[in-house]
């Protein structure tokens, strides 16, 4: 069983080799019960946004990890990929910016991936 610390850098790691914009890890183990970390990314246009996705769910599945929900694929606006201990959250730059999930989360602890 992967830890919820592995299981983000490998969604990170994932991320990176598709050239993701802006990632940024949000700690919320101690603020919420949805996960210990969300993940928030960005790509520039929807064919970059899905590959990220391709990208996160297949480094995760080769670790033995199945998403409990992926929402979001087809307009890739915003892929939500919800992995019980890690949420992955893959916008386009425009709907970024519109949620704002960084702010909305800011209560969490904004973590480095060296940190993990």
């Amino acid at each position: 069983m992967t830890n919820s610390n592995e299981m983000t850098k490998l969604a990170i790691d994932a991320l990176e080799e598709k050239k993701a914009n802006d990632i940024k890890i949000i700690d919320i183990e101690h603020i919420s019960t949805l996960a210990d970390y969300f993940i928030i990314a960005s790509g520039t246009n929807r064919n970059q946004v899905q590959a990220m996705a391709d990208s996160v769910e297949e480094a995760l599945a080769k670790a033995g990890m199945e998403p409990k929900q992926i929402e979001g694929y087809q307009n890739a606006n915003w892929i939500l990929m919800d992995y019980g201990d890690i949420v992955i959250h893959i916008f386009d730059e425009e709907n970024r910016l519109f949620y704002d999930l960084e702010r909305i989360w800011r209560d969490g602890k904004l973590i480095e991936k060296e940190a993990l």
